[in-house]
């Protein structure tokens, strides 16, 4: 009337590894909130930029010569 439990059942995993995948799945949470909370705080502590620097400067146009004259030929054939 005692029947041994079947190794075919999924139910009757072993507990050890369910702990271990459960504290494995923890570390995983705790590292990416930890790499998150780095990272906002190297964004938050880079260099500020500094005030805009607007500079003006008027150029001077260079003097311009006239264009060549051009010419054009027409060669005819004998």
């Amino acid at each position: 009337m005692l029947e041994r439990p079947s190794r075919d059942n999924p139910r009757a995993r072993p507990r050890r590894a369910s702990y271990v995948r459960m504290s494995i799945a923890a570390l995983a949470l705790v590292f990416s909130f930890l790499l998150g909370i780095a990272f906002a705080r190297t964004l938050d502590e880079r260099p500020e930029d500094g005030r805009a620097v607007t500079s003006v400067r008027t150029l001077t146009p260079l003097p311009q010569e006239s264009p060549t004259p051009t010419v054009t030929v027409t060669v005819t054939g004998p």
